[in-house]
């Protein structure tokens, strides 16, 4: 795996993670959300949120076909229409 390096980030690129892993990263991050943006740095929050928009969509990508809870849809709503 190639690990991406910036200035104020790095980790593992989306793309290069196994399921699994992309997961254990989402639910890490998912965790972590409430923390870094009552305490973290302007800079922390801003590469937080950069790398959750970068494992969500590599998550988005390869599971394109997610099936979403009726209970949390929305009447009315774009996808409600499927149910």
């Amino acid at each position: 795996m190639t690990t991406m390096r910036t200035a104020d980030h790095s980790g593992v690129p989306a793309g290069d993670l196994s399921n699994h892993e992309l997961a254990r990263e989402l639910a890490s991050l998912h965790r972590t959300r409430h923390d870094t943006f009552v305490h973290g740095s302007d800079s922390a929050l801003a590469n937080h949120s950069e790398r959750s928009r970068e494992l969500e969509r590599e998550y988005l990508r390869r599971f394109p076909g997610r099936d979403p809870d009726p209970r949390r849809l929305r009447p009315g709503g774009a996808t409600s229409a499927r149910s």
